[in-house]
């Protein structure tokens, strides 16, 4: 079976998106649709922006999920995923590719979520560090045991994890988790504590724009980052779908389940080949490529 994945904030670069506008009458009518519901020129700065632009949470988050479902969009006809998943954000790009929720509203949503979370950064410094060659349960052991908000919030792959809390919190976790063996623990350059309790204004004020959104039954399997199953329930991936800004993405574990349910193959629709990479990490046998226009 063929998988679908979808990548999340971190993938966009500068220019992404342009050679959909100028090869695909298909993309060129959905990019001009989304300029009109963000409000703002997102594709002239996707095409035209610098690095620092696209850093924007505005901006970064509607880019990567532009890019992803619109590439998807212009290859309907090669791209007929039986599974999917996404990391993050990309979840919201997979829930258009199984026909979950439309383009639109996916839009709609996704501009949301990063203005709530871009209001939930402001409101309380925090930040996130990966880190790299522990086990899963040394980290939550050692996370757990600090005082403050400091919680495994990416489980990428085997030996790469994400912890998420108070700038505080995650400096004495990182410390103690180099003591422990880690082989590099580094802050990362975001603008705060993502999947983590430092979201909860945000997914409280995401989650009446969920409840607003009409949700269809996919056409195929939906993996969720907040228990790594597969669902086609629409009531159940709106509830699953609220509960992801506050909880980790299980990453790892979807991978493991999606080749245990059947995947062969792992295409990546959208910018950049991260999950390519964790994918290999997790099962070096397994097949990926991405999606090409």
């Amino acid at each position: 079976m063929r998988a679908y994945v979808f990548p999340g904030q971190g993938a966009q670069f500068p220019g992404m998106g342009r050679d959909l506008y100028e090869r695909s009458a298909v993309a060129k009518d959905l990019f001009e649709k989304a300029d009109k519901i963000l409000g703002f020129r997102v594709t002239e700065l996707m095409f035209e922006g610098t690095e620092e632009d696209l850093k924007q949470t505005r901006v970064t988050q509607p880019a990567v999920f532009l890019h992803s479902t619109i590439l998807a969009a212009a290859l309907e006809d090669s791209i007929k995923p039986e599974m999917v998943a996404g990391h993050s954000l990309g979840e919201f790009s997979a829930l258009v590719a199984c026909r979950a929720i439309s383009f639109e509203d996916g839009l709609k949503l996704v501009s949301a979520r990063a203005a709530a979370m871009q209001k939930a950064c402001e409101s309380a410094p925090s930040t996130m560090a990966a880190i790299i060659g522990l086990e899963d349960s040394v980290v939550e052991e050692v996370c757990s045991g600090i005082d403050g908000v400091v919680v495994p919030a990416n489980y990428n792959s085997p030996g790469q994890i994400v912890i998420s809390g108070s700038i505080e919190g995650v400096a004495g976790a990182a410390e103690i988790l180099k003591d422990r063996g880690a082989k590099m623990a580094v802050t990362l350059a975001v603008g705060g504590a993502f999947h983590s309790p430092f979201m909860e204004p945000a997914r409280i004020e995401l989650e009446k724009a969920i409840n607003n959104t009409q949700f269809h039954k996919p056409f195929c399997s939906i993996y969720q980052n907040v228990n790594a199953m597969p669902s086609t329930d629409p009531d159940e991936i709106k509830t699953n779908l609220v509960s992801q800004l506050t909880s980790p993405v299980r990453w790892t574990q979807t991978i493991r389940n999606m080749i245990a349910d059947g995947a062969s193959s792992f295409t990546e629709v959208g910018p950049g080949k991260v999950l390519q990479g964790l994918i290999k990490k997790i099962s070096r046998e397994t097949l990926t490529d991405s999606a090409a226009f």
